[in-house]
């Protein structure tokens, strides 16, 4: 049975830069706010720590960038706490929304004391999505042994554990988020052996204006260079990483020099020692708790999807918002901003008393717009090469999940039955597996889709695993018209 809580304005899913700037400016404006996110802090990947009981046994501020920020957002959100205005919901992963008669149902799952799982139901009228992005990978020989992770998977682990995976580590792919992760393993004691950038930074010259009118992007590059530096850790542009060897761990890495469309140019393999790869291709907007609600998407400018918001980061759903990498991929600082203007939209959509003014507002729509443009610049200078596909061979494996091989998914859209990532998931199960196409869903659309199709995720019910206890125990009261949680 579920008991009756105190009745709140607004759900806000997701405790990162977006979440936790529009949960304190939503409750400053005088609202009753849940925020709710499946990590066991608010910080979310951006700044991601250990849990709070271990802050002191494994500090990692120095891995963290405006950290004052995140301490008086922090703040204000447990003085908010003691008021009762707000409720945070730690270790609660939402895994499913729907709209309501008077809003909106959010359902999530408590798993602070495990093995145990409890259903929440959450009800309220207004709804904010912040749930961030996942790393975008591409497949290459090699990329499922054991020590080839994600970027964000080597900085989630130095950040919330203070563990280093690996003691020599080459990292790969494309974008600036390779710099604070090879910077942070050696701050660590890692060797990085090299960092293998796809782009070439002539690519930035093209777009220069964004440049100028973010002066702290060029310091902040300017840090994780110098770090670089003084750990002699080379960048070498125009190279990817197209092979991992090894008997039960990577132990070879295999880099080549790419061509302007992403080819490998012939002769100029190398092979270098290695335990531990790193690999980014960029990000993914998390849409999974967007997509059953039917909100509009826009094509992001980097090969992926986003949610479609207007100036005030409403969706064209009434009563849905969405603010950070849902409305595509741009930094914190932009999250930040974004949220902020969200929240300021539901206080006005909700007619709430306490408000914050225009010239406040005037000013986070103008950072908004000066931090987008610099998220498109950067989406151009560092593109998905054209033809990644080029390191594949027929038995590589793209999704891992399944086991699916490359030769498998060409094949069925060679033979036409497959025009995107979904008819190749009804026909080979690529994407059926646990972690639901987040890993290969990119990559497989990139194999069989046209290429100026940017990538949308398919729709789920189900945005993260759930025991079939949590589900039965899900069900809605059956009177009353707040929100609730079970007993």
């Amino acid at each position: 049975m579920a008991e009756p809580q105190k009745p709140v304005d607004l759900v806000v899913v997701g405790a990162g830069p977006a979440g936790m700037a529009a949960a304190v400016t939503a409750l400053d404006g005088g609202l009753r706010v849940v925020l709710v996110d499946a990590g066991s802090a608010p910080g979310g990947q951006f700044w991601r720590h250990p849990p709070d009981h271990a802050r002191e046994a494994l500090p990692t501020d120095d891995l963290h960038h405006d950290l004052r920020t995140y301490r008086s957002l922090r703040a204000t959100l447990a003085a908010h706490q003691r008021t009762g205005r707000l409720t945070l919901l730690l270790d609660h992963p939402v895994w499913t929304t729907a709209r309501a008669a008077d809003g909106f149902t959010v359902h999530a799952v408590d798993r602070g004391r495990p093995p145990e799982e409890r259903a929440v139901v959450l009800r309220a009228p207004a709804l904010l999505v912040a749930t961030g992005a996942y790393d975008r990978q591409l497949p290459f020989p090699g990329w499922d042994l054991p020590g080839v992770l994600t970027a964000g998977g080597l900085q989630s682990l130095l950040k919330g554990g203070g563990v280093v995976a690996g003691r020599r580590v080459v990292l790969g792919g494309t974008g600036p988020f390779l710099l604070p992760v090879a910077a942070a393993l050696a701050a660590r004691g890692a060797e990085v052996v090299a960092v293998c950038e796809a782009a070439a930074p002539s690519a930035w010259l093209r777009h220069p204006a964004p440049l100028l009118r973010n002066p702290a992007k060029w310091a902040e590059a300017a840090g994780y260079a110098g770090t670089l530096a003084r750990h002699r850790i080379p960048v070498r542009t125009r190279t990817g990483i197209v092979g991992a060897e090894g008997e039960g761990r990577v132990a070879v890495v295999r880099t080549a020099a790419l061509g302007a469309d992403g080819a490998p140019l012939p002769g100029t393999e190398r092979r270098i020692e290695a335990d531990t790869v790193g690999v980014g291709w960029g990000f993914v907007p998390q849409l999974d708790l967007l997509l059953p609600l039917g909100c509009d998407l826009a094509d992001a400018g980097d090969g992926t999807m986003a949610a479609a918001v207007d100036a005030g980061q409403r969706t064209t759903v009434p009563g849905l918002y969405a603010a950070g990498e849902t409305c595509g991929v741009g930094g914190a600082a932009l999250a930040l901003s974004e949220g902020r203007v969200a929240a300021v939209s539901v206080l006005t959509d909700l007619s709430a008393p306490g408000r914050p003014g225009i010239r406040p507002l005037a000013a986070q729509r103008r950072a908004v717009a000066r931090h987008r443009a610099f998220a498109r610049a950067l989406a151009r200078a560092h593109p998905v090469p054209r033809d990644w596909p080029a390191w594949l061979t027929d038995d590589t494996t793209v999704c891992r999940c399944e086991e699916v091989t490359a030769g498998a998914v060409l094949a069925a859209r060679a033979d036409g039955s497959a025009s995107d990532h979904r008819q190749v998931k009804q026909l080979t199960r690529a994407g059926m597996g646990w972690c639901q196409g987040r890993m290969c869903g990119p990559a497989v659309h990139c194999l069989v889709a046209a290429r100026a199709e940017p990538y949308t995720p398919a729709e789920r019910l189900i945005a993260t695993p759930v025991t079939l206890g949590a589900l039965a125990d899900s069900a809605e009261p059956s009177t009353g018209d707040t929100p609730s949680e079970p007993t």
